[in-house]
């Protein structure tokens, strides 16, 4: 969890990690959509527009606003547990890297704890519902046989049993792991900075926060996203084949495809995130703790 002063108990961390999460997702969704189909490639296997806006236009133009949102209520189940998890945890974790002595937090020590939160948020939460939701986003480009999340779910299980759900996990923890420690590692440095200096925390500080720990987040683990996505399509892929066919597509610069998509996204799903759960602990607290 963000720095706080005093201590936030475990479920108010929970919830409010996990609804800050839920509305982060509704709210940026047709960027991560953008995103995804940005990286992926056309049914004939060569690539798609590379241009996110004008995959929107056309999504839109040809298939509706519905089509949009496929896949949206699987990232907001999935962002919920995630958030929940992620913030539960690294509040847990910090406190084993805290200097035993001052219990302080060195930004390195930000960075770790956020790397093993990255790790623990992906294997319980994030792979399973990231590779539902790619493969929905996926599948409503050509062979539409997917009617909702769920019957994805059963789908990809019996076709690839349990471990299709985790197709793309070595990216997708990679991800997680670097993601986390950037985005929570920066927001509780700057947070630490600004308390250090007697900056008051407001929500305009908490969004601020959030949006340039967004902007570190998604230059530094733009690739490992790409291969993730590229892994958890309808058919799936292992990292490594991801990893190949991707090099292939455009060399190394297309590791960094929908970076403009994600960019937009990650700097307002961050100052979002934060600003939620912020104000989500502030009511919390005195009711639960």
């Amino acid at each position: 969890m963000p720095a706080q002063k005093g201590h936030t108990p475990p479920l108010v961390s929970f919830l409010a990690g996990g609804v800050a999460g839920g509305v982060e997702a509704l709210a940026t969704f047709p960027m991560e959509f953008a995103k995804t189909r940005v990286q992926l490639r056309t049914q004939s296997g060569g690539q798609s527009s590379k241009n996110p806006f004008l995959v929107v236009a056309r999504v839109f133009r040809n298939e509706g606003v519905r089509a949009m949102y496929k896949g949206c209520s699987t990232l907001v189940v999935g962002s919920i547990a995630k958030d929940g998890v992620r913030f539960l945890s690294f509040d847990a974790i910090k406190k084993a890297f805290a200097d035993p002595n001052t219990g302080a937090m060195s930004p390195l020590r930000n960075l770790l704890a956020g790397m093993c939160t990255g790790v623990v948020a992906s294997t319980f939460a994030v792979t399973p519902t990231e590779r539902v939701k790619t493969a929905l986003i996926d599948d409503a480009r050509h062979a539409k046989r997917f009617r909702s999340s769920l019957h994805a779910v059963r789908v990809i299980y019996q076709e690839h049993g349990i471990m299709g759900m985790y197709h793309g996990y070595a990216g997708t923890t990679l991800k997680q792991a670097g993601a986390t420690a950037f985005r929570m590692g920066t927001y509780n440095i700057l947070k630490d900075f600004e308390q250090s200096h007697d900056i008051q925390q407001t929500t305009a500080t908490n969004f601020a926060n959030g949006a340039v720990a967004g902007i570190v987040t998604t230059y530094a683990t733009q690739p490992f996203d790409t291969m993730k996505t590229r892994s958890q399509s309808a058919k799936g892929a292992s990292t490594v084949d991801a990893f190949r066919s991707i090099l292939a597509d455009d060399g190394v610069k297309a590791f960094w495809r929908g970076t403009t998509m994600r960019l937009g996204r990650t700097v307002f799903s961050g100052g979002i995130l934060f600003t939620v759960y912020e104000q989500l602990v502030a009511i919390l607290n005195p009711v639960l703790k």
